[in-house]
């Protein structure tokens, strides 16, 4: 395995200075975040460490030379927008944009772009999927006809009253991993597995990754606490009573985890994702918190 991060909590570094941090501080592997230029609409989106928009020969000559001079590998392109959204017109725009991803990344020498399956929160599953059927198929042809997998992310995201009652990605739970995979049975979609999402699902992540450890591209190493208290009040209906932690300062047992990774035969990145408020303070604290969550995931990842 190759321990890394995701770049986003890095958004205000260039990407050079992303790749020199990374080298500096032992990292195998990032990454990088290709969302389109212009800004986010939610925390941990809209960062631009790569514009594939405007992505020539020069430029990813240039990005190939980065991963030479620093030594350190690119374990992926991410972009996690919602290709399902009820607007067809944003739709449009957002698969343009993951097509676009999926066309960059064997430029830069990547084959792995992780993003969400999304979801139109206000319809059922049935209805989600009825979408999904015509959005990704043509996704998947895509990724498979440039030698790309395209990692699905499973959290909800389901964290405000905006997206109550079925959160913006359906991809989130062993049933429908098997739904999806039979519904797209190609070798070039698997899972960029984030165990944090599970725990707040009350789902056991070391049964899923014992079922599922063949289909996982990519792991995003991310911890959550469980408010016990919040949840007395609000009950598991209600919202706020899960706090996304850096690795081990939360409920996931690492241990457990990363013996079900490694008899699963896993071998890839796994990418410290920061989203713990505790470290956002400045550079400084989110840099800090890349550090400790290294420190902490060495034990497990050579």
């Amino acid at each position: 395995m190759q321990l890394g991060f995701v770049s986003a909590i890095l958004g205000d570094l260039s990407l050079e200075e992303v790749f020199a941090y990374a080298a500096d501080e032992g990292f195998g592997c990032v990454e990088l975040m290709c969302w389109p230029p212009g800004g986010a609409d939610r925390r941990y989106a809209g960062v631009t460490h790569v514009d594939v928009t405007r992505l020539n020969d020069s430029d990813a000559e240039r990005i190939r030379g980065l991963v030479r001079k620093h030594g350190v590998a690119i374990s992926g392109l991410g972009y996690y927008p919602n290709p399902l959204a009820a607007d067809a017109e944003h739709r449009r725009v957002v698969i343009e944009h993951l097509k676009c991803v999926i066309s960059a990344a064997p430029r830069l020498g990547v084959n792995i772009v992780n993003t969400f399956i999304g979801r139109d929160h206000r319809r059922g599953v049935d209805a989600a999927w009825a979408t999904l059927q015509e959005v990704w198929p043509a996704i998947v042809a895509h990724a498979e006809s440039v030698g790309v997998t395209v990692g699905i992310e499973n959290c909800p995201m389901l964290f405000s009253d905006d997206e109550w009652p079925g959160g913006k990605n359906v991809a989130t739970t062993p049933a429908l991993w098997r739904r999806l995979f039979q519904t797209l049975p190609s070798k070039h979609l698997g899972l960029n597995f984030d165990p944090s999402h599970l725990v707040w699902q009350h789902i056991d992540y070391v049964r899923c990754v014992r079922e599922f450890g063949k289909r996982i591209v990519h792991f995003h190493a991310k911890d959550t606490r469980i408010d016990g208290d919040r949840l007395y009040e609000v009950g598991n209906l209600g919202l706020g009573w899960h706090t996304p932690k850096l690795p081990g300062l939360g409920d996931v047992n690492w241990g457990a985890l990363f013996s079900a990774l490694t008899d699963a035969g896993y071998r890839g990145p796994v990418c410290i994702e920061v989203e713990d408020r505790a470290f956002e303070g400045s550079l400084e604290t989110r840099k800090q918190a890349l550090r400790q969550s290294k420190r902490f995931l060495e034990q497990f990842v050579s």
